[in-house]
């Protein structure tokens, strides 16, 4: 049997999902015990003790000068902005995308100056956005925007056009307007790949957020990282990296959930497919 023809059986396939986690996992600690060998007092490779003294006090053990935990704080303040920004790109994604791939003019109009603004570098941007919007939280979530909307409206426009000329056809010759097939032809079809598109653009998001807040914040997971970092707080940002991680793991799970149960027609075709 041809290897491309072979597929595991459920458990088989959950046991090799993990051969790489535990890979990397027994990478690191034979990495860190070598280096505590030879100096223990190294601070690239933390022993998981001080990886658990570290999680305690940023995540259970309350700031003697704030009263706050810190994790949590950091944690709630970046995802405030990141679900703001990305309900933003979303809404303007449906709304243009949709528009530019069913509106022939508007397309003509805004189709090549979309593809052309999702090529500017959005971090290049974000001097312009401190100096003419603030250090504030408007700057951070306008970040994410910027970063996320045009692919998103790139995505959408293209998921417009791909949708069969005959079913545009058959729904005007039924007299449905251009809003009734927008809103009953087009938009179901589209709101299961936007699903996708958003799932595509989680780590980009990410990294827009990180950065803003690395740079002009006072709270966040970003700001946090590269404010220890200059004691070579090891112990603190890795746990932070991982967590940032599993933040963005469990959002893409949430959203192939979503997807399956709001559009179970497309997950059958997929799966089918």
């Amino acid at each position: 049997m041809r290897l491309i023809n072979r597929r595991p059986v459920p458990r088989a396939a959950r046991l090799l999902a993990l051969l790489p986690f535990a890979a990397v996992l027994l990478a690191y600690v034979i990495s860190s015990a070598l280096r505590l060998a030879e100096n223990p007092a190294d601070k690239l490779l933390p022993a998981f003790s001080s990886f658990a003294a570290a999680i305690d006090r940023m995540a259970f053990t309350a700031d003697p000068r704030t009263g706050d935990v810190l994790l949590w704080l950091d944690t709630f303040a970046s995802l405030r902005r990141l679900f703001a920004g990305l309900a933003i790109s979303t809404m303007v994604a449906v709304v243009l995308g949709i528009a530019i791939g069913l509106l022939p003019y508007l397309r003509a109009t805004l189709g090549g100056f979309v593809t052309a603004f999702s090529m500017a570098p959005p971090l290049a941007l974000l001097p312009i956005l401190f100096i003419t919007v603030g250090l504030g939280e408007a700057a951070k979530i306008t970040l994410i925007a910027i970063g996320v909307t045009p692919p998103l409206v790139r995505d959408m426009a293209l998921r417009v056009e791909d949708v069969p000329r005959q079913q545009i056809v058959k729904a005007q010759t039924l007299g449905a307007s251009s809003w009734t097939i927008a809103l009953r032809v087009i938009l179901p079809q589209v709101l299961p790949r936007l699903l996708d598109s958003i799932r595509l653009q989680l780590g980009p998001a990410w990294l827009f957020l990180i950065s803003a807040e690395a740079i002009a914040a006072e709270s966040g997971l970003g700001y946090r990282i590269f404010l220890v970092r200059r004691y070579l707080s090891m112990d603190v940002i890795l746990p932070y990296v991982a967590w940032i991680t599993l933040l963005a793991f469990l959002m893409d799970v949430a959203i192939v959930l979503l997807q399956r149960r709001a559009f179970p027609w497309f997950a059958e075709a997929r799966a089918s497919s």
